[in-house]
């Protein structure tokens, strides 16, 4: 399909918007939606890496109803965190690095969150990805959280042309509206998620199907 016009980034994520309620929040807005710290945000988030949402959800939940603060995740033992976290992805790395991080956090930040990108990706295993999602999620500073779906999607529109999802979010910090940098990420893993997937995704379902030209997909729905 070829584009007749230029990409409207303000049409096509308002559109996407009008769609998104049909869909589930990825599960770190929902977490943070819910009222939590940015302490459990950090948490969620590094429980969510390599894992399915569903999965996250249900660890974050067992973890938090013993430990929900960095004083209460440094006095448990790897191996508890182990069991309560259980079967996300890497979970005994996770289980070395929350109460790492939460040492840290309580010798140098007083037990707080850092807010700010240098200092969040100084932490064990806190990537830009990590951290810029924090940012979002836990403090509702402006920043751009570039997953898989976000890196794939936001070249598949023909919106940039990057080969990693660093540099996806670099090109997205210089051409991308500020306006649209809190909530970019929330559609668009949603919107991954459910429609604009990997493989064969749903384009005959697509909401701005008109405005894509399916820049890499070999086939779809």
């Amino acid at each position: 399909m070829t584009r007749k016009r230029a990409l409207d980034i303000d049409r096509l994520v308002a559109t996407i918007e009008s769609s998104y309620r049909r869909w589930n929040p990825p599960i770190i807005t929902f977490i943070a939606n819910r009222g939590a710290t940015p302490f459990e945000v950090l948490v969620s988030t590094l429980l969510s890496l390599r894992t399915k949402d569903e999965v996250t959800a249900v660890a974050a939940r067992r973890l938090f109803a013993v430990a929900r603060t960095p004083q209460a995740m440094v006095t448990l033992p790897s191996r508890e965190i182990e069991k309560l976290i259980y079967p996300v992805g890497f979970y005994p790395t996770k289980a070395k690095r929350l109460p790492a991080i939460s040492r840290i956090l309580l010798d140098r930040y007083d037990g707080k969150v850092p807010d700010t990108l240098e200092e969040l990706t100084a932490l064990p295993g806190v990537g830009r990805k990590t951290a810029n999602l924090v940012l979002v999620e836990g403090f509702k500073i402006p920043a751009i959280c570039v997953d898989t779906h976000v890196h794939r999607i936001s070249n598949r529109i023909g919106y940039v042309k990057t080969t990693t999802p660093d540099k996806t979010e670099l090109a997205l910090r210089k051409k991308l509206p500020k306006r649209h940098w809190m909530r970019y990420n929330e559609l668009l893993v949603a919107f991954g998620q459910v429609l604009c997937r990997p493989v064969s995704p749903l384009c005959n379902s697509c909401p701005v199907a008109d405005m894509c030209p399916q820049i890499g997909v070999d086939r779809h729905r």
